[in-house]
């Protein structure tokens, strides 16, 4: 006969171990198979694809348009693995990378740090390849125009890419958020409001900027910062260990400069020539030496070097040779 003490521990087993080891285990198998539907997506990041719109003329809704369809509403595997959001291959990438399988077997594509840094890096792919230049000369908020601009210069070879931009824009009415305004008090946008309710704030509305932790960006080889407020020439030396008059000369102004939110501040000695990427640029209304130099991290008097017939203020439409 079975001992009593045995038998009453044999049912604590049988009865009641099973029942805890099933809800432990139960949410790590939901957690693992759960994933973004396209309302958390845009829920997510429509903070930071405001943001980069009012830094780089770029439509809001046309970023997060591409980011929920390259990405899979940040369900796919170079989202998941890569924090790749934009569907960016290689091209002259030099840092990590991961390998699928996409109009070919086995394609390089970036991977990034971490998702924001795929936005980051969006912005710049954009802004820094001639063949979306004419894109910036839009109307603001024209994401018909980008979309279609976007298809023509080649970022997608489906042939219905323009149009599945536009259906996923006015479908989850993220052109809404091209009117957003910014306030310049901190690094990023907080979005209020859901765009697809009547309670989406008006443009005087709650919007503010917070602060997150400084990134260390890279162009062309050489690192930078973005100016947050408070930000000084003198403040940023300090920062990272530079005389005034080191980080001054590294940006190509005055020793006394001012220094604006969100601009591009190097930390050392631009490039004398951009080695890789675009070879040549089309300067924009107003656009002087200078904003071409820091946008492609060359040093001025190098970019004046290489283009000897052009004296003067930039006219727009000249073209420079960056090499």
């Amino acid at each position: 006969m079975l001992n009593p003490c045995l038998y009453k521990a044999f049912c604590i087993v049988l009865f009641i171990l099973p029942v805890n080891l099933s809800v432990a285990a139960g949410p790590l198998s939901d957690d693992r198979i759960q994933e973004l539907t396209r309302e958390q997506y845009i829920a997510r990041y429509k903070n930071i694809a405001v943001t980069q719109m009012h830094r780089y003329g770029i439509p809001a809704s046309i970023i997060l348009a591409q980011a929920c369809l390259e990405s899979g509403n940040g369900n796919s595997r170079l989202a998941v693995e890569a924090n790749n959001h934009f569907g960016i291959k290689c091209h002259e990438w030099e840092g990590d990378r991961i390998y699928h399988d996409d109009d070919a077997a086995g394609e390089c594509f970036r991977k990034y740090p971490t998702p924001e840094d795929s936005y980051y890096d969006h912005s710049a792919f954009l802004t820094t390849r001639p063949r979306y230049a004419k894109l910036f000369e839009l109307e603001h908020g024209d994401y018909k125009g980008w979309a279609n601009g976007l298809k023509e210069a080649g970022y997608a070879t489906n042939p219905r890419y323009a149009q599945l931009l536009i259906d996923l824009i006015e479908k989850n009415r993220l052109y809404v958020y091209d009117s957003y305004p910014y306030s310049e008090t901190g690094e990023e946008s907080v979005v209020t409001g859901d765009p697809s309710g009547s309670d989406f704030p008006a443009k005087d509305d709650d919007v503010f900027i917070i602060s997150v932790e400084r990134r260390i960006r890279m162009t062309n080889g050489k690192r930078y910062v973005l100016a947050v407020p408070g930000d000084t020439y003198r403040s940023l030396a300090a920062e990272y260990r530079l005389f005034r008059g080191e980080i001054t000369r590294f940006n190509d102004v005055p020793g006394k400069a001012g220094l604006a939110v969100g601009e591009k501040v190097y930390l050392e000695r631009k490039a004398k020539k951009s080695p890789e990427g675009p070879a040549t640029w089309i300067s924009r209304d107003g656009e002087t030496w200078r904003d071409v130099s820091q946008r492609f991290g060359i040093r001025q008097g190098s970019l004046k070097d290489m283009n000897p017939g052009i004296s003067g203020e930039l006219i727009p439409g000249t073209v420079l040779r960056l090499r």
